[in-house]
């Protein structure tokens, strides 16, 4: 009974652990160990190499039965004893495939797991890059919302002095609505990195499996180095998706040149007939003649061989565009970082110092509620186009690291 009342809190425990914030790191490992494509890649792999066992091999023997020389026409037509060559008979024969072909065989299906493997590296690859970007999204949305959500108890605060002025004769009654102006245009600002933010959840949420998905935490502090990054662009998974590739390519030219070399079968019988005559045994061997080769096998040949040097080609063209993409991803990351720079050293500075001052003047009456309060909203946009700026570095060195490096949860 004890056990009975505990059920319920038992399942309740992965629940609990699920809706607690997540670091950068966690929130990998959750994706790695919950993504179902990713299970569904291994189930593949698993069944690739399952089938491989099977490559090669011999094929089943054959049984034999039939009935051999029975008279149809004539005296003894119709009759399974009178005639001395009606026999029954029972064999197995055994057909050998030539060892070339074998070997070809064997040679396809370790190609086949090796672009098994390729495609489930890719597909983990795919879901580290869209969960961390997920994660950081949701980061910085939610970093973005804070910096409004300060903005807004300012102007609560503003309202309240307003209110004062008014209730003592020193402001017009026009200026009481100027920050309830204000805050509502930060609320539809607030509406949109809300959404933002939301889209990221979901995000986060359906790479991990936790419904509630949260972040906790920071961002790893990445290095980008595009130097070690080109050296390992071999490597990269897409890239040994096409080598994999390549490799069933010229896989399948050995099995259609294996094809040239004849396949051979043996086979024994055994053959009953009328004791007066006595029973027989037979053994056969037979030959694969592929003398019009010219016509059947060369052609397939020269096919498989167009498709391997295709694979090849592929190949280099896939490296080309890996490289390409680097070097535009490397562009992209130098331009957000100077943006971010700009940001923090000139544009959020004077921003907020202009904020101050036009407050310090409206403070003095030298200038009107609404011109300061307009510093103000420009002061909070600064401050959320710094952190969409720092967003963007962020992203950058992500996908660059986790597309083009070794970067692993």
């Amino acid at each position: 009974m004890r056990l009975i009342y505990l059920v319920p809190l038992l399942a309740a425990i992965p629940v609990t652990v699920l809706a607690e914030p997540m670091t950068f790191d966690t929130a990998l490992q959750r994706a790695a160990a919950n993504a179902p494509s990713l299970r569904a890649g291994e189930a593949g792999v698993e069944a690739t190499r399952s089938a491989s066992i099977a490559a090669g091999q011999l094929p089943d023997p054959t049984l034999d039965l039939g009935i051999q020389d029975f008279p149809v026409t004539g005296p003894n037509a119709g009759s399974f004893t009178r005639d001395n060559f009606t026999m029954t008979k029972v064999g197995v024969s055994q057909q050998f495939p030539n060892p070339a072909k074998r070997r070809a065989q064997r040679g396809r299906a370790q190609a086949d797991i090796g672009v098994a493997d390729a495609d489930l590296a890719v597909e983990a690859q795919n879901i580290r890059l869209e969960t961390a970007l997920a994660w950081v999204d949701l980061y910085y949305a939610k970093r973005r919302l804070a910096q409004l959500e300060s903005l807004d108890e300012s102007l609560g605060e503003l309202q309240a002095t307003v209110s004062a002025r008014l209730a003592s004769g020193s402001a017009r009654p026009s200026q009481a609505l100027e920050p309830e102006q204000l805050r509502a245009a930060v609320k539809d600002r607030r509406s949109e990195l809300q959404a933002d933010a939301a889209k990221a959840q979901a995000r986060l949420a359906r790479l991990t499996g936790d419904p509630d998905a949260d972040v906790s935490g920071t961002p790893p502090a990445l290095e980008v180095d595009g130097s070690a990054l080109r050296a390992h662009v071999a490597a990269l998974p897409r890239l040994q998706a096409l080598d994999a590739q390549a490799q069933v390519a010229d896989a399948d030219v050995s099995l259609a040149r294996a094809n040239k070399r004849p396949d051979w079968r043996i086979g024994t019988s055994y053959g009953r007939r009328d004791p007066a005559y006595g029973d027989l045994v037979s053994v056969t061997l037979s030959i694969d003649l592929p003398f019009f080769g010219k016509h059947r096998q060369d052609p397939l040949i020269a096919a498989r061989e167009s498709e391997a040097s295709r694979a090849g080609l592929m190949r280099q063209a896939g490296e080309r565009d890996v490289l390409t993409a680097l070097d535009s991803d490397l562009a992209d990351h130098a331009m957000h970082h100077q943006r971010l720079m700009n940001a923090r050293q000139t544009l959020v500075p004077l921003a907020k110092r202009r904020a101050e001052l036009d407050m310090a003047s409206y403070a003095a009456g030298k200038l009107d509620l609404g011109s300061a309060l307009l510093s103000t909203l420009a002061e909070a946009e600064a401050e959320v186009d710094a952190l969409s700026r720092e967003a963007d570095v962020a992203r950058d060195a992500i996908r660059i690291n986790y597309t083009y490096g070794e970067t692993r949860p």
